[in-house]
């Protein structure tokens, strides 16, 4: 039991010197995307050129419109912008400091909603489309379908650093209770020969009353 006890402080003790040497490389590295922020930042100039650009086209050809997609067509401008802002916002707080929840919404918004509205202004004829939409649109998809891709690969490296981060602390409280467990190993092992000494003189005592009753 004594030799369990030493084999697993021995094991602590060596995972403890080799993995807290990685600990602070591992709390420095860096998991921003820079491909992921240089398409944000680009796409935040871009994005008010989109806008003013789909409302000229929106007044432009407004009057031509069947009565249902001029209704489709507003709804899908303003959807499109509120969303991009808050897409943007989130963007830029999940990359550059380094959130998961913040960067998980944004690819979210990316994937599920802006990327199926742009290609419905860019792919739905029957909005009349014009070749100023059409041009401003293409460029958007690029930039969603980039950034869907950079923010996923970022987010897979900050989970990833995310749990090495947690099992590390889980190794730096479990080595904090070493001290007290290797002193309790040694005093158990210090008093060992004592409470095995009492034990045979008990033993010897009652040796010598159960003689002398023999005897007697």
């Amino acid at each position: 039991m004594r030799d369990k006890n030493k084999t697993h402080y021995k094991l602590k003790r060596f995972l403890t010197k080799h993995w807290t040497k990685l600990t602070a490389s591992w709390d420095n590295e860096i998991v921003s995307s820079l491909p992921l922020q240089m398409s944000l930042y680009f796409n935040l100039w871009f994005f008010p050129f989109w806008w003013a650009s789909s409302i000229a086209m929106l007044q432009l050809k407004y009057s031509v419109l069947p009565d249902y997609y001029k209704f489709i067509l507003v709804t899908s401008i303003i959807l499109t912008s509120l969303i991009e802002v808050i897409r943007l916002y989130l963007g830029y707080m999940g990359n550059l400091q380094e959130k998961v929840p913040e960067l998980a919404g944004f690819w979210l918004l990316s994937l599920l909603l802006q990327v199926p509205l742009i290609l419905f202004l860019l792919l739905n004829e029957g909005l009349k489309i014009q070749p100023l939409e059409r041009a401003v649109n293409i460029i958007f998809v690029v930039f969603l379908v980039f950034q869907v891709i950079s923010a996923f690969l970022a987010l897979k490296r900050m989970v990833n650093q995310l749990a090495t981060r947690f099992h590390l602390h889980e190794f730096d409280r479990l080595d904090a209770h070493l001290p007290s467990d290797n002193l309790a190993w040694q005093t158990r092992r210090l008093e060992a020969p004592g409470i095995m000494g009492q034990k045979v003189e008990e033993f010897h005592s009652t040796t010598g009353v159960w003689g002398s009753a023999v005897r007697a």
